[in-house]
């Protein structure tokens, strides 16, 4: 396999599963997106992706659900461990450009790689 390939396994796609890191996942949020995540119960690191409509229309919904997924199929080889990671959009993020949303999620997988090496 490619090493940044995005498949479908990369996904988090259970409703059980999304459910299961809200209750039992560690967060970390900056100003634009909030990161829900925990041990990863599959051989590999996943995304959720969660944009409610208060973000926006369907156009912008779908941009920083694409954007998110782009970001975790550069940077997934960076996650040591196994996790299950679901990025949930806040309103503020509509507006960014794709270099600002980058460096966002950045932000929050920098906090997520600080906390496993803390540990």
């Amino acid at each position: 396999m490619k090493p940044f390939a995005f498949t479908k396994a990369d996904r988090i796609l259970k409703r059980s599963d999304f459910i299961r890191l809200s209750k039992t996942g560690k967060k970390f949020h900056n100003s634009h997106f909030l990161a829900v995540f925990g041990p990863g119960i599959s051989g590999q690191s996943r995304i959720g992706i969660t944009v409610t409509k208060k973000v926006g229309n369907a156009v912008i919904r779908n941009r920083i659900k694409r954007l998110s997924r782009e970001f975790f199929r550069l940077h997934k080889h960076r996650l040591t461990d196994h996790w299950d990671i679901n990025i949930i959009a806040k309103t503020p993020a509509a507006v960014l450009p794709t270099s600002a949303v980058f460096s966002s999620l950045q932000n929050l997988f920098d906090k997520i790689l600080k906390l496993r090496i803390e540990n």
